[in-house]
Parts: structure tokens; C-alpha cells; sequence
């Protein structure tokens, strides 16, 4: 298990990264989706031989997988040699049940002392599933404010007020909820009036909305993310293969694309004033030592 502590201990070595292990534990203390995918020193260390053929004879198996394929391929030449290599053979285990998410910590703001050059934040709440109609709205809210270069807060945090290098937001949908977040680097000096900032904008979608101008925007640039992710064998594969593990409904890029033109201003702005509200969210700082190393309080 050297290999398995040692990217342990790389993430502590990465500390955007151990910001986003401190984020998902705070706020979903008691859900699996707290939990590190890459487990604990403890864990790690305690894992024995059996453990692992115990895992992987539970569910790693070919009647238990879902295969996909994309690029130049025959399907039922894919079938067949399938077959031939014994991948259907024996009977498919039972799904695991999936563990129901409640509400994620709200309105949490925990800091944690380490010596670095700069303060690392994330400031997020718990959204929608990956399931959800609603995802695509939040795709588009996440693209208007943290997007990219163009996006509200690189603008307006970045480029207008100069109190960071790096800022993003994003939103990632699993099969119970999801979650919606905003990640700033900045020195220390600017963290407090960086996340200041962040909240201000964040508070001005909820009473806002977000403009049908700056929506079409997005929409153009959701649409062609999802284009130019068609020129990748790899992405397509994968978008057949997560359809298949979120139990949902084959759409093809035509599909998605009239999804993504549905969504309008209104239906952006319910979804901001349900979810965006700073008081809402739960906030991990990682940095240098302050007068209290670690707390978590709420607001």
C-alpha cells in the first residue's frame, strides 16, 4: 500500500486540492460523499489481501460491468467478442442501494492553519442530482459566474478588484444531490475581501436573476463545449457509459441542445434564489495560521 499513502500524502502537498478533500468532509459530514476517494492513513494501512478480493468479488466482475464503446466499431462484432471472452457469463449482482443524501451542512465556515503563501477557499452548497431537469439551469448559472475569463466573478473578483490569480466555479451532479461551488486562490491579505466579493455577487444573482443576454451567452458556450467534446472518441464513450451508471434516458447532442435553449431567465432565477444565497453556503478557508488554527462555526 506504499503506492496508495504515497498519493495520499500527495494530495496534502497539493493544496487546492486538500481545500476541496476539507470542503466535501464539512459538508457532508455523514454521507459517503465526504468521505476522500482516496481514504485515510488509517484506512489505507489497515487494508488487507482479503479486503480487496472481498471488493472486488462483490462488484468487479464482467456480469456486474457496464461497457461502452465509441470510434470505428461494429456493434455486434463488440458483442460478439465480448461473448467470446466470457463477459456475460454468470449473473448480475444485484445494484448497491443508493444511499439516500440528506440536506448538506449549511451556512458552516471552517478554517484550517497551514503554512502556505496563499489561502485557499471554496465557498458551496449541496444542489441538484445529476438526474434533476434542473441541471441544465445550473449549468448555465455556473458558466455566467465562473465559467471562465469572461465569467462575473473572473471579471469582477480578478480583473476589476485584483485580489486573485485563480477563481472557477463549478457544479458537479451525483445520483442523490449535488453540489455547486466556488474555488479562490489569493494572498492572504486578499482572501477576506476576495470572498467578500464572491458573496456579493453570489447575493446579486439571488435578487437578480441572471439576464437573457448573458443567458444566450452561456447557452452558446454550453453548446459548444458539448460540440467540441464530440471531437474526443474518449468523451463519447464516457457520455455513454455515465447515461447508463445515472439511470437515465439516452439524449443525443440534438437532444441536449434543446434542453440547454429551454432553460429561461425565470427558471435561472428561482433556481439562484433557492440555492445561491451566501448564507446558504458552507465555506472552507486552508492557509496560513490564524489566531484560531481550526473551527467550524455557523453564520
Amino acid at each position: 500500500c506504499s503506492s496508495d499513502l504515497e498519493e495520499l500524502n500527495g494530495v496534502f502537498d497539493a493544496p487546492d486540492d486538500l481545500v476541496g478533500e476539507l470542503w466535501n468532509e464539512t459538508l457532508w459530514p455523514e454521507h459517503p460523499y465526504g468521505y476522500s476517494i482516496l481514504g485515510t492513513h488509517d484506512t489505507v494501512t489497515a487494508l488487507q489481501t482479503t479486503d480487496l478480493r472481498a471488493v472486488h468479488g462483490a462488484g468487479y466482475h464482467p456480469a456486474n460491468a457496464v461497457i461502452a464503446a465509441a470510434g470505428n466499431v461494429d456493434h455486434d462484432g463488440v458483442l460478439a467478442t465480448l461473448a467470446a471472452q466470457g463477459w456475460f457469463e454468470g449473473d448480475r449482482q444485484p445494484r448497491q442501494p443508493m444511499v439516500p443524501a440528506a440536506a448538506g451542512q449549511r451556512g458552516v465556515h471552517r478554517n484550517e492553519a497551514r503554512d502556505l503563501q496563499q489561502v485557499h477557499t471554496i465557498i458551496g452548497t449541496d444542489t441538484v442530482s445529476a438526474a434533476d431537469e434542473r441541471r441544465w439551469g445550473f449549468a448555465l448559472m455556473t458558466a455566467v459566474l465562473g465559467g471562465g475569463m469572461s465569467s462575473r466573478l473572473f471579471q469582477r473578483v480578478r480583473e476589476e478588484l485584483g485580489l486573485c490569480y485563480t477563481i472557477h466555479a463549478w457544479h458537479s451532479g451525483y445520483r442523490a444531490a449535488g453540489v455547486f461551488g466556488v474555488y479562490v486562490g489569493a494572498q492572504p491579505d486578499n482572501a477576506g475581501p476576495a470572498l467578500a466579493a464572491i458573496r456579493e455577487e453570489l447575493t446579486r444573482v439571488t435578487r437578480e436573476g441572471i439576464p437573457a443576454g448573458e443567458l444566450d451567452d452561456a447557452k452558446r458556450q454550453l453548446k459548444g463545449n458539448l460540440m467540441l467534446a464530440l471531437e474526443s472518441t474518449s468523451s463519447r464513450m464516457n457520455r455513454l457509459a455515465v447515461h447508463v451508471l445515472h439511470d437515465e434516458q439516452y439524449r443525443s447532442i440534438d437532444d441536449v441542445r434543446r434542453l440547454v435553449d429551454a432553460v429561461t431567465p425565470e427558471e435561472t432565477a428561482t433556481l439562484a434564489a433557492e440555492f445561491l444565497d451566501p448564507e446558504r453556503m458552507t465555506t472552507v478557508t486552508l492557509g496560513p495560521p490564524r489566531s484560531t488554527t481550526r473551527r467550524a462555526t455557523r453564520h
